[in-house]
């Protein structure tokens, strides 16, 4: 899974599952930039990054909802690397409640930060990996988009159109060797876990919230941050290039479609 000379950009690619696919990229030759909205978060993952690969690092603060902003990263990333073979659009977290609750704007922002930022993050790099037949998107969505549960709206709205947005793009990009997959990721250990762990079970401590949230999937346990990357690198690299237009599961068995 060599990525010698590739150029890579990823979103919300600070810290969690974002920085391990930032990093493993790296690790296989690839240079990359990075996006998130927090300056120095991104600062010290392009430090460990460059410390750890030895790749090229480049990193945007940038909110991936502001047209505008994501218009100037694209900009620069053209203005240095005359832009991307690989794009990895990783932004968002997950916004949740009862659909009578949930406001025109909330809405729109889940929208603009999931959907919105991968359209045009899309349409900018489709230019050039057309121009030279090759090029990779990854659209990292959740089980949610295959089967929501009462309450995972907006998110499971939005990350259902994020399956159908790659599969729209798989298809018009096949014939121009543009490959564009989906991941949609079940309960992976990331720095959310911590956020969730406070909130919901500070009388447990954090091995034990993980065990038990673990116990509730099928394989017995969380997924571990490298599966996931090891993942995106695959899709990333020649060794994927005959798999275009999926949504791969990556869940330990937990969604109950395909």
């Amino acid at each position: 899974m060599i990525l010698n000379g590739k150029r890579a950009l990823i979103t919300g690619a600070s810290k969690g599952l974002g920085f391990e696919a930032a990093h493993d990229l790296a690790a296989q030759g690839a240079m990359v930039a990075i996006v998130a909205r927090g300056l120095e978060d991104l600062r010290g993952a392009a430090e460990k990054i460059q410390k750890s690969t030895g790749a090229k690092v480049l990193f945007f603060s940038c909110d991936v909802s502001d047209a505008v902003g994501l218009s100037k990263v694209c900009h620069a990333v053209d203005a240095e690397w005359g832009g991307v073979d690989i794009l990895v659009n990783n932004a968002g977290g997950s916004s949740r409640g009862a659909i009578e609750t949930l406001s025109d704007e909330q809405w729109q922002a889940d929208l603009d930060v999931k959907l919105f930022s991968a359209i045009r993050l899309s349409r900018w790099a489709i230019q050039g990996m057309k121009a030279q037949r090759w090029g990779r998107i990854i659209n990292v969505l959740n089980t949610l988009a295959k089967a929501p549960d009462a309450g995972s709206a907006p998110t499971s709205v939005t990350r259902a159109a994020g399956v159908a947005f790659t599969k729209v793009l798989a298809s018009e990009l096949a014939s121009h060797n543009v490959l564009v997959n989906a991941l949609c990721i079940g309960r992976i250990e990331s720095d959310q876990w911590k956020g969730f762990h406070r909130r919901d079970s500070p009388n447990l401590t954090y091995e034990e919230y993980i065990k038990e949230q673990g116990s509730k999937i099928p394989m017995g346990r969380l997924g571990y941050p490298k599966e996931f990357s090891g993942l995106v690198t695959l899709l990333a690299s020649d060794a994927g290039g005959y798999i275009t237009g999926t949504a791969i599961n990556i869940d330990g068995g937990l969604c109950p479609t395909v």
